[in-house]
């Protein structure tokens, strides 16, 4: 899952966001640096991944895309997903869209001091151009995948998978509504005390 997703399943929970958010930039080694609750984050961060990678459901969306995409097509499958997130956003969230992010930009900003620099750069972009909202749009999943297609190692060739999010829009669109409560549903009983578990 991207971005979107990510900060949805932890939502309003300040240190566990922050640590969903920066936990591709830190080490295993590193995270004895961090609060016991942004460590919470990381393990969420890293168990929504291997969840989601492990998904038959997923697996097909992918297998769609691979041919052309190769490994990319797991990168492309998790923009896809925001996007649907975003367009169906009222199924999960009584919380405006526009509302939404600007809050959690708010959360991650008082957080801001623990990222490290790398996550500090992508989070300046992320809020500057307001990514969570934007992938409600066509064109604003066409800003995501030129935007990870030039920090790609090699030719990626994601610049034009909107192309195929719009020939398979049904199907991958189908996918994400039977995949997306299964992942609540995990992160909801296994890694949010009860307290803070949402419905």
């Amino acid at each position: 899952m991207n971005f979107l997703a990510h900060f949805y399943l932890t939502r309003g929970l300040e240190e566990i966001t922050a640590g969903n958010f920066i936990a591709d930039f830190v080490r295993s080694s590193q995270q004895h640096i961090f609060s016991a609750e942004i460590n919470k984050g990381i393990e969420i961060h890293r168990s929504i991944d291997r969840f989601t990678d492990e998904h038959e459901i997923v697996r097909q969306s992918k297998q769609r895309l691979y041919e052309k995409y190769h490994k990319y097509a797991t990168v492309i499958v998790d923009v896809y997903y925001d996007h649907f997130l975003a367009v169906n956003w009222e199924n999960y969230s009584d919380v405006p869209l526009a509302q939404f992010s600007y809050e959690t930009y708010s959360l991650l900003r008082k957080q801001h001091h623990v990222f490290p620099s790398e996550a500090q750069r992508l989070f300046h972009f992320m809020s500057a151009y307001d990514w969570l909202y934007s992938y409600q749009s066509m064109e604003g999943i066409q800003r995501a995948l030129h935007g990870l297609s030039r920090r790609a190692r090699f030719n990626s060739g994601m610049e034009n998978a909107i192309a195929d999010l719009k020939k398979y829009y049904s199907e991958f669109e189908k996918e994400f509504m039977l995949f997306f409560p299964q992942l609540q549903e995990h992160i909801n009983s296994f890694l949010l005390p009860p307290e803070k578990s949402y419905n």
